[in-house]
């Protein structure tokens, strides 16, 4: 799971360096070895890294016994301030790892421009339907699609792309020397499968019927306050209340998920021999952690438990009752081209039933 998540991030990590002035840069490594190239660059980002970094009201700092820190920069996805909010705490800490809420299936984001996102969040069609399908079968798929549907909604009212603040945390990571990349996130098509699978087939027409006809208003004030702690946990109990179990597959099993996965990026630091005579030298590690303001409390909750992720992982098999009703809709469909199909005619059935899709639907069917 971890080596598919470095996978995916493998092309797009950037180069680890930087420096005030580029070209001058460029023009003093070329008459350094790459010891002292090496050297150079560490010291320039222990010069950079703040003592006592002054950080946004957002942040919250964790340690581990090992003397790591971890800084959490909670934010709201749609927010401008939160991109700023990311921007300074890397520039503060110089971090060695930065590990945001995303997940190999959502890399995409980070290198897509603001104009294409807006476009893609904007356009929800049935190409896009099918892939969610196909991707996370039929009853997760059409959930994604419904929330895809808000996030639209909202992108509408806002005019803004949703991910802000993840591109500029990439963007930020290539501008420290030395500084990782991870995806922190749960694999998107297990938390929805999960999330299905934990409800009732009333509470999965509740919730439906509630995104199909979202439609009020968002404004950026409404966008701000959602970094507001308290505002966050007064709408977390009014999920949990009508939907407990669709907010422990979606919130609180994610906020295990990314305490563990910050857990294991803030380990210390085996320093190379360039920088020092004494072999396999170790110093804390400094970690900037972007995860959305709801799952702050979660991830502090869990901070010191041992964790594991193993089960929270696993997609527990369909109920009886969504087997009935898959079967039930499968049946249906099929009724319907057949009744079509004796209603145009015998010529237009043999025509219909060449297709290759009909034959590779007709094949799956039957299996």
């Amino acid at each position: 799971m971890e080596e598919d998540q470095r996978e995916a991030v493998a092309s797009l990590t950037p180069l680890a360096v930087s420096a005030d002035d580029p070209q001058s840069m460029s023009d003093v490594q070329q008459n350094l070895s790459d010891e002292d190239a090496f050297k150079l660059l560490w010291e320039m980002k222990m010069r950079k890294r703040q003592g006592k970094p002054n950080l946004p009201d957002t942040v919250t700092e964790l340690g581990t016994e090992d003397g790591c820190k971890v800084y959490l920069v909670g934010t709201a996805h749609f927010s401008e301030s939160s991109r700023k909010d990311v921007v300074k705490t890397i520039q503060e800490v110089q971090p060695d790892v930065v590990v945001v809420e995303l997940c190999q299936y959502r890399v995409s984001m980070l290198k897509m421009d603001e104009k294409t996102l807006l476009k893609e969040a904007r356009e929800i069609n049935l190409d896009k339907l099918q892939q969610a399908i196909k991707q996370n079968g039929v009853m997760s798929g059409l959930m994604q699609m419904l929330l895809l549907k808000v996030s639209a909604h909202i992108t509408e009212q806002l005019g803004m792309a949703p991910g802000g603040e993840f591109r500029e945390a990439f963007k930020e990571a290539g501008k420290v020397p030395f500084c990782k990349f991870h995806l922190g996130d749960r694999p998107i098509p297990i938390t929805f499968k999960r999330a299905i699978a934990a409800l009732t087939i009333w509470q999965k027409v509740k919730l439906a019927w509630g995104l199909c006809f979202l439609s009020d208003p968002i404004s950026k004030d409404d966008v701000e306050k959602c970094k507001q702690k308290d505002l966050l946990e007064q709408m977390m109990s009014e999920m949990i209340g009508e939907f407990p179990d669709l907010h422990r597959t979606i919130v609180a099993e994610r906020d295990v998920y990314l305490a563990y996965m910050l857990k294991q990026a803030a380990k210390p630091l085996e320093l190379p021999l360039a920088l020092g005579p004494e072999p396999s030298q170790q110093i804390p590690s400094v970690v900037v952690g972007v995860v959305g303001m709801g799952h702050i409390p979660g991830i502090e909750k869990n901070w010191n438990n041992l964790l594991n992720i193993q089960e929270l992982m696993s997609v527990p098999p369909p109920s009886l009752a969504t087997r009935v009703i898959k079967f039930a809709v499968k049946a249906s469909l099929m009724g319907l081209v057949g009744y079509g199909c004796y209603r145009v005619g015998k010529g237009t059935i043999h025509l219909i039933l060449s297709r290759p899709f009909i034959q590779s639907y007709l094949h799956k069917f039957t299996n």
